[in-house]
């Protein structure tokens, strides 16, 4: 568990450079992303179905009590607009006095806020390479937020692969960088 790095900072990082990107994007939302079988609309979709649930979980609510209202397309015709707006909301809720300090409800039980904005944060962070990747756009990631999120997907990594949510490890060579490290714990191949 971290307790040197302020969750809600490296959150605030890592949405910023995924709403950066998702400012890239143009006319290419139906191209593909390194997720099989996702495009790139598909998987902003998945980022804004994440910070609609952000506001709820960090409120109190269960997984139960949100159930699936927000299953579906959620970026209308505007996905940026959408993606500005999402995002602004997700990351007040982050930040609200007491938000990390509280207990969130998720689907594989009860945890502090501050774990819940690390794996938001994560998400966002190897999305955004996600969606670089898909845009051939510049594949740098916040080199601060790649830290704070290495040093916590140590504990975290295991379980991860247990639910399914990431695919298997791929190695990298020793000498690589944390962002080649972090990207090859998540299942990248870069």
């Amino acid at each position: 568990m971290l307790t040197t790095v302020d969750a809600r900072e490296i959150y605030a990082l890592c949405s910023a450079g995924f709403v950066e990107r998702v400012h890239a994007v143009g006319d290419r939302w139906a191209d593909p992303t390194p997720l099989p079988g996702w495009d790139v609309r598909e998987l902003v979709n998945h980022l804004v179905n994440e910070e609609r649930w952000t506001p709820l979980l960090f409120g109190g609510s269960t997984i139960e009590e949100v159930g699936d209202r927000f299953d579906g397309d959620l970026l209308g015709t505007d996905p940026v607009a959408t993606v500005d707006e999402a995002a602004a909301v997700a990351l007040a809720a982050v930040q609200a006095d007491g938000a990390v300090e509280r207990t969130v409800h998720l689907s594989f039980g009860d945890h502090p806020g501050r774990e819940y904005a690390m794996q938001l944060a994560a998400d966002h962070l190897v999305h955004t390479w996600d969606l670089a990747r898909a845009l051939g756009a510049d594949e740098t990631l916040d080199a601060p937020a790649v830290a704070a999120v290495l040093d916590w997907f140590g504990d975290t990594e295991s379980l991860y692969r247990e639910m399914g949510v990431i695919g298997p490890r791929v190695e990298v060579p020793a000498t690589a960088g944390p962002q080649a490290h972090l990207l090859g714990r998540f299942g990248r191949s870069v």
